[in-house]
């Protein structure tokens, strides 16, 4: 529902604002402003792509946790897209994901989703283990009230 709702606010609100953007800018400096944004947007997604890749690269090679770079990375491709997208809606929200803490807070809220979904889901499924919880005592050998223990690895004495 969220999905069907998107693809058809979006393209809603890119129309109207290119309409009122149209009527008090004119044709011509709207779309230079849609040309801009789109070659504005391929080189940051160059840029910053290729130092994330290079931090990937980085963290890969001393063993470290490449999860952050992997998300900022895939983050900023949907930032390029956006902005290679013609509209000025979609270039706000693709020039807010160029900006690293703007990702980094993203990347934070939707981890911690996926956690939270994760941990339902195991809670509520129907394989999840039961928890049994059972006292023990250690009983030694001396104190055995059993004078012939058995010979199996775990009753024989080594």
């Amino acid at each position: 529902m969220w999905l069907f709702l998107v693809l058809v606010a979006v393209p809603i609100v890119e129309i109207g604002l290119f309409i009122e953007l149209g009527g008090l800018l004119g044709l011509w400096p709207t779309l230079a402003i849609v040309v801009a944004t789109a070659l504005i947007g391929s080189i940051l997604l160059r840029t910053q792509g290729l130092s994330t890749i290079e931090e990937l690269k980085r963290r890969a090679e001393s063993g470290q946790n490449p999860a952050g770079p992997m998300a900022h990375g895939a983050l900023i491709l949907v930032a390029g897209l956006l902005l290679l997208t013609p509209g000025f809606f979609t270039d706000g929200i693709g020039f807010l994901l160029m900006i690293p803490p703007v990702r980094s807070v993203i990347i934070r809220w939707l981890a911690m989703r996926a956690e939270m979904k994760l941990y339902a889901s195991a809670a509520n499924s129907p394989q999840a283990p039961d928890i049994i919880d059972v006292e023990f005592e250690v009983v030694d050998d001396e104190t055995s009230d059993n004078p012939n223990p058995g010979n199996s690895g775990w009753t024989k004495h080594p």
